[in-house]
């Protein structure tokens, strides 16, 4: 209870919220809500099964043509993916296509900045709201230096103003924002092996070649293990003898 001080606590978080709305639209205050739970949350990216999809698509295009890939879009619940895969159905240039899906990889990029610079406004208000609501309380201080019964109690209300905006900037905000830059570079690295594998499937790629070439977009530790690789017995490094039959 020493540490709740609620004229501080107005001061820092209504003045911090003040500043930042003047600072953005209301559009994207409304959203502060949803990055809270997305930056807690994560990312929700099933690369294996958008690997295994692209693969499966490739395949089915090399067999049958890529036209028979549109009878398979409604199962694609993937947004980016089910839009770059009409685009080849149609029989777009795969220029184009490249075009139009790095757009919205632009666009995407764009609003996740924007989200993320939010956060970031937040952290850098609320230590000087704390540095004012200090301010405003040393005054009160000064008001009462005559009653010194009522000094520490005025004093460290003061300090606690800037306990509360240096706390709420570098345990709140800051971390808030650096989660969604970093939710964001994943998320574009995943649209960026989509846009790839639909570019590979028009080029008519492979299809094993392919998941290897999706694959680089993962950490070795995430990679599917090479099942042949596995199956095959160790023979013997360099330089060791071969087995002699008895």
């Amino acid at each position: 209870m020493a540490l709740f001080e609620i004229p501080a606590l107005i001061i820092v978080i209504g003045g911090t919220f003040a500043a930042t709305f003047a600072s953005t639209t209301l559009d994207q205050m409304k959203r502060v809500p949803a990055l809270y739970k997305k930056a807690f949350g994560g990312n929700d990216l099933d690369h294996h099964g958008a690997i295994q999809q692209m693969v499966g698509m490739a395949d089915k295009a090399r067999r049958e043509g890529l036209l028979a890939l549109e009878d398979q879009l409604a199962e694609v619940e993937d947004t980016y993916t089910r839009k770059g895969v009409q685009l080849v159905v149609d029989g777009t240039d795969s220029d184009l296509v490249r075009a139009i899906l790095n757009s919205e990889i632009d666009g995407m990029a764009g609003r996740h900045k924007a989200n993320a610079h939010l956060f970031a406004v937040a952290g850098g208000f609320a230590p000087t709201l704390g540095i004012i609501g200090t301010v405003l309380g040393l005054v009160h201080v000064l008001e009462n230096l005559s009653n010194p019964s009522l000094l520490g109690h005025a004093i460290a209300g003061a300090f606690i103003a800037t306990l509360y905006g240096v706390g709420s900037a570098n345990l709140i905000f800051l971390p808030v924002a650096n989660k969604l830059k970093a939710l964001a570079g994943e998320e574009l690295l995943y649209r960026e092996m989509q846009l790839e594998g639909i570019l590979s499937i028009q080029a008519g790629d492979n299809p094993r070649m392919l998941a290897e070439k999706l694959e680089t977009y993962l950490p070795p530790g995430a990679r599917e293990p090479d099942e042949e690789a596995e199956d095959e017995p160790v023979r013997g490094g360099i330089g060791q003898p071969a087995e002699v039959a008895a």
